[in-house]
C-alpha cells in the first residue's frame, strides 16, 4: 500500500522502511519528561558549584604557598650563613687570648672567603673593577685623580667592591677613575 509522501503515515511507513521497528520507536518516543530535565539540570548546577568550590580551593591553597615561599625564601641562604657567622664568633673568641695579629688576619681572611664562596652558592658574584674601563651600569665613580700611565676612564681603585645577583646589579663597584692630567 502506497501513501503519499505528504502524509503522517507515509512518513512513518517510510521511516520503517530505512531504519527498521526500532528506529521508528525512537522517532515516536515522547520527549525526555519534565522531572528528567529538572534532575539533569540539578545535577549539572551541582557539578559546577562543586568545581567552582574545588577552584577557589586552588586559588586559595596556591596563595598560601606562594606567600610561605617568599616568607621563607631566604632559608637556604641563612643556612649557609649561621656557619660564617661562627667562625666570626670564634675569631672574637681568640682574639680576646691572643695578641697574634697575624693568625687573626688569616683568620678574618678564611671567614671573607667562606662569605665569598656562600654569596656565590646563591648566585651572588662580585663585579670586576680594578683595570677595566668605567661603565656606569655597574660602577659608581666615588672620585677621578690623574694616574700617569692609564688611559682617562680607568679604574683605578677600588673603595668598595660591587655585587651582582644573576644578571641584576646589588651594589655597584664604588670606584676611582684615573682622568687626564690638565
Amino acid at each position: 500500500m502506497m501513501h503519499s509522501p505528504d502524509s503522517a503515515e507515509g512518513i512513518a511507513d517510510s521511516f520503517e522502511e530505512e531504519s527498521g521497528p526500532e528506529g521508528l520507536q525512537a522517532a515516536t518516543q515522547p520527549e525526555d519528561s519534565p522531572a528528567t530535565i529538572e534532575r539533569q539540570i540539578s545535577d549539572m548546577h551541582d557539578r559546577l558549584l562543586r568545581t567552582q568550590a574545588e577552584l577557589d580551593n586552588f586559588r586559595k591553597r596556591s596563595r598560601r604557598e606562594y606567600e610561605e615561599a617568599l616568607r621563607y625564601r631566604e632559608m637556604d641562604l641563612l643556612r649557609d650563613l649561621l656557619p660564617v657567622l661562627d667562625t666570626v664568633l670564634r675569631a672574637i673568641d681568640a682574639a680576646q687570648k691572643t695578641a697574634d695579629v697575624e693568625s687573626l688576619r688569616s683568620g678574618f681572611r678564611m671567614t671573607a672567603q667562606q662569605i665569598e664562596k656562600v654569596l656565590e652558592a646563591h648566585g651572588c658574584r662580585a663585579i670586576e673593577a680594578e683595570g677595566t674601563s668605567f661603565d656606569p651600569a655597574v660602577h659608581d665613580a666615588i672620585c677621578q685623580q690623574v694616574t700617569p700611565g692609564m688611559a682617562a676612564g680607568t679604574i683605578v681603585g677600588v673603595a668598595s667592591r660591587g655585587y651582582r645577583l644573576h644578571d641584576r646589579v646589588v651594589r655597584p663597584a664604588q670606584v676611582i677613575v684615573a682622568k687626564e692630567e690638565m
